[in-house]
Formats: C-alpha cells, structure tokens, sequence
C-alpha cells in the first residue's frame, strides 16, 4: 500500500494562521523523511481553523522545502476560478517542480456559501453549475487537447511551464465525481473522511473509465481520517479536538481547534455527539488499530494509495501521529 498525506494546515488554539503554515512546510519535510509518497495541501476559505486557503501558493513553499514527494493540491476547488488561470498556474509549478506536481480538481466550495460568493468576482447572481465543462476545458489546456477552432485553444501553447505538466486527480465524496473522473480518464481519491463506506462509488468509476491514451487504466486512491498513537485510548483523546471543531462547525460557527482537555471536558457534556459521528469512518488507535483499519478501507475501495487526513491540537502529536502510521503499515517500531 502506498502512503500519502492530505494536509488541511490545522489552526491551534493559541496559534497564528502564519504558524500553522510553517507547520505544514515543517510536516512536508517530515513526512518525505518517513516515506510518503505524496503531500497534497486542501483549500479552505474564512476558517479560523484552517489556514491553507491559497493551495496554489503552499504548493510551491512545500515543493521547494522538499526533494523527492509528489505535492499537490487536495485539491483547488475549480468551480471558483478560471480554467485557463489554474492552467498557467500548475503548468508553472511543474515547470519549477518537475515530475512532482499533481493537480487535484473538486468542485465543492470549500466554504459556506456566503463565502463562495465572497470569492465570485461576479456577485449577481451564483456561479453556474458547469463542473464538468470547466474540468474539461482545463484537461484541454493541459494536454492541448482542445479542438482547433475552439476560441481558447491557442493557450495551450503558452503555458508557461511547458514542456512540463501536472498530473490532474478528480477529488470527491458522491457518486458524481466518479462519474467525472470515469469518463475523462483521470485518476480518482475519494474522500472517505467525508463520505465513508462507499466502495461502490470507486466500483462505478472503474465500470466507466475511458482511456484518454494508450495503456491508461482506473487508479483509485482514497483520504482517510486516521489518528495514530501509542495507545487507542490516547488516540481517541487527540481525536476529541476535532470532533468538538467539527461539531461548532455544524452549528454555524468556525472556532481554533481546541486543546486536548478542553475538547474532552465540551464532548463530555454532550454525550449526543458520540453517536452523531457513528457513520463516520475514524481510524483512531495504536500503531495496530491503525493497520488494521487502513487495511480493511483500502480493501473496500480496491485502493492501492491511502491519503491519511488528520486535525490535531499539538504539531508534535502530528508528527508523531504520521510517524507511527507508517512504521504500522512497514510492520516496524517506532522508539517513544
């Protein structure tokens, strides 16, 4: 199984978001050190508990702080922005990176809807839903697959990172975006973080894949929460700030992750909260837990590449968290 990260750039309590993206550079080079194979940066707008709103431009930091991972975007939430300007903007970092920058596509607006329309340059009236236009005018650019007389078709030419290019990655948590990525021919990552459990999705993506070149085929990875520790119980307890996060998110309010103790003190005043979250998939345990939970997800996906997602109080219990993952899936120790 190949390993990866999704980095969400988590906000502490007591932080400033210009620390929390130094932590993201600090993790990057952390996470090559034990292995991974690639360090993809989310997008998020007017989180006070996300800081990675500009993926694009973390990207590049990441990039140039690393040697040998893939970086990329999980993923740039394209329904915000031109299909020719995501272009030039990968094209450039592929000219700078080359073969290690991929390009992951969503469609979600990664923000309330006050602020989708907060980013809109137009404000009149919504932007239109025209996902699989915009990702296929994109793929043009890219791969200067446009049809001759199509207005843009020219600017394939110019992309200023050329002859490099990103690799593109359809992200999604519904039946919809296997349905893009199928019939495109494009590698998929399914957020089962989000939406967990949905083996079937990434088996209709593979029923519907369609070939863009020669010797193409269906490649599913899949993001997975996962919290790893030397003990489940303690893995459990790093988990609670997140979850008390998650929950004020789904009263409409954006807060810091919290400590440990103050997440653990708020959930157990609420004891409601514990069952809300029993359809979420958390791999949350000691080194074992931890394999054995991957294990059985990617199995249920038919995954070979595990993206691992986590929001954590203390940078160092992150790291210690991705350290332990790995030598998990390696069947190695790691010293306390």
């Amino acid at each position: 199984m190949i390993l990866s990260v999704l980095d969400q750039t988590p906000i502490a309590a007591g932080m400033t978001p210009a620390a929390a993206l130094a932590n993201s550079i600090d993790l990057a080079r952390h996470c090559e050190a034990l292995g991974y194979h690639r360090y993809w940066l989310a997008e998020h707008h007017a989180s006070a508990a996300l800081a990675g709103s500009a993926p694009e431009i973390l990207i590049g930091a990441v990039a140039a702080a690393t040697r040998r991972m893939r970086i990329g975007s999980g993923g740039v939430m394209l329904p915000h922005y031109s299909p020719l300007k995501v272009a030039e903007q990968f094209s450039q970092l592929a000219g700078l990176y080359p073969g290690r920058i991929d390009l992951g596509l969503g469609r979600a607006p990664g923000s309330d809807q006050r602020t989708a329309v907060a980013l809109q340059r137009d404000r009149r009236q919504h932007a239109p839903n025209d996902f699989p236009n915009q990702l296929a005018e994109l793929i043009g650019y890219l791969e200067d697959s446009l049809p001759p007389d199509h207005p843009f078709a020219a600017y394939a030419h110019t992309l200023p990172g050329l002859p490099e290019a990103p690799e593109p990655w359809v992200l999604g948590s519904s039946p919809d975006s296997a349905v893009f990525a199928g019939d495109l021919g494009l590698p998929y990552c399914f957020a089962d973080f989000i939406n967990a459990r949905q083996g079937d999705i990434a088996a209709a993506y593979r029923h519907r894949f369609r070939p863009r070149h020669p010797g193409d085929g269906p490649r599913v990875a899949i993001a997975v929460w996962t919290v790893c520790a030397d003990s489940d119980a303690e893995a459990e307890a790093l988990a609670a700030p997140a979850r008390m996060m998650f929950a004020h998110l789904l009263m409409g309010r954006s807060i810091a992750v919290p400590p440990v103790d103050v997440a653990l003190a708020w959930l157990a005043d609420r004891p409601e909260l514990g069952a809300a979250r029993s359809g979420r998939r958390v791999v949350a345990g000691s080194p074992e837990t931890v394999r054995t939970g991957l294990t059985a997800a990617a199995a249920e996906y038919g995954a070979d590449e595990v993206l691992l997602v986590n929001i954590l109080h203390d940078h160092a219990d992150r790291k210690r968290s991705y350290a332990l993952a790995m030598a998990a899936m390696a069947g190695i120790a790691v010293a306390a």
